[in-house]
């Protein structure tokens, strides 16, 4: 099977990937950050969300954060809205698109927001019907497709059952996430199958985080059954609480030198990327996780 000729990145880094760093990031450095993606290329970028700061203090700013963005044309600019609050707390940001979440997990739906799978998107059917009837696009974010830390291996069929809620609910495309890291390419693609039930490839995401090393392997894996839109995180920012040791989402640079080097079209100026990803790297004070990066970097001093 061919693979797809090209493929869209929507870059989480400055909300999935900073959200749990402890280090306070300011607007301003986040702002930059933006700025640095969308020159580098990138058509999506997911900016922050509207939770609690009790909860998540890193994105107290999302209001400053949004407005202080210089919105290129042909960019879309996605931001997380956990209940219906949230949405309007978002809508006065003016996002392209919202993102609502669930995970095929009944363990992880009970332990994290202590509700059922069916209750949880049932809460987000009105946030899901303010959006659309605003304008806004929704994407939902399928969280444990493959795997849970608590109950192990996730069936194919409860991706399935959760993929067909969020469609229920107006959800007009989906992640297909391994939020802990354990999946391999086999276990991802019945992830995938298993949502493609309800939802076009087109309309389907892979969201792979890195901590076993698999993701750039379930990525080639998603690109063979035609799936062409992909989530990563600038300098492989990010990780999974629930999981100790996790190194967070693919990195962005790593995945754009793997399709770049099989010929498939990304838009993305790769040495613009990786200073991107050194820029917040070195507000941080670390090295950027991503061996293509570090690899480019140090090629540059010589």
């Amino acid at each position: 099977m061919p693979y797809p000729s090209q493929v869209r990145i929507i870059d989480v880094g400055p909300r999935d990937g900073l959200q749990n760093e402890k280090t306070p990031v300011p607007a301003e450095v986040k702002i930059a950050l933006v700025h640095r993606l969308q020159d580098a290329g990138l058509k999506e970028i997911e900016v922050t969300s509207y939770v609690s700061p009790k909860w998540v203090p890193q994105m107290a700013d999302n209001h400053e954060v949004m407005a202080g963005i210089a919105r290129q044309a042909g960019v879309r600019y996605s931001v997380l809205t956990p209940n219906l609050k949230g949405w309007e707390a978002a809508a006065a940001d003016k996002p392209d698109e919202i993102v609502v979440f669930g995970a095929a997990s009944e363990a992880f739906s009970q332990k994290n927001i202590n509700c059922s799978i069916a209750e949880s998107i049932e809460r987000f059917a009105p946030v899901v019907q303010a959006a659309l009837a605003a304008g806004v696009a929704v994407r939902g974010a399928m969280s444990c497709t493959v795997g849970c830390p608590y109950e192990g291996d996730i069936a194919p069929e409860r991706v399935a059952y959760l993929a067909g809620l969020m469609k229920s609910i107006g959800v007009e495309r989906v992640d297909v996430a391994d939020t802990i890291g354990v999946g391999t390419p086999i276990k991802v693609q019945r992830a995938i199958e298993a949502t493609a039930r309800h939802y076009a490839m087109d309309e389907i995401s892979g969201h792979f985080h890195d901590t076993y090393g698999q993701a750039l392997a379930n990525t080639l894996a998603a690109l063979e059954l035609g799936v062409w839109n992909f989530q990563s995180s600038i300098a492989g920012l990010g990780g999974c609480p629930y999981a100790k040791g996790a190194t967070g989402n693919v990195a962005t640079e790593d995945l754009v030198y793997m399709l770049q080097g099989m010929g498939i079209d990304t838009g993305i100026d790769l040495d613009k990327l990786v200073d991107a990803g050194a820029y917040i790297s070195e507000f941080l004070s670390r090295k950027p996780q991503s061996r293509v990066a570090v690899a480019l970097l140090n090629k540059r001093a010589g």
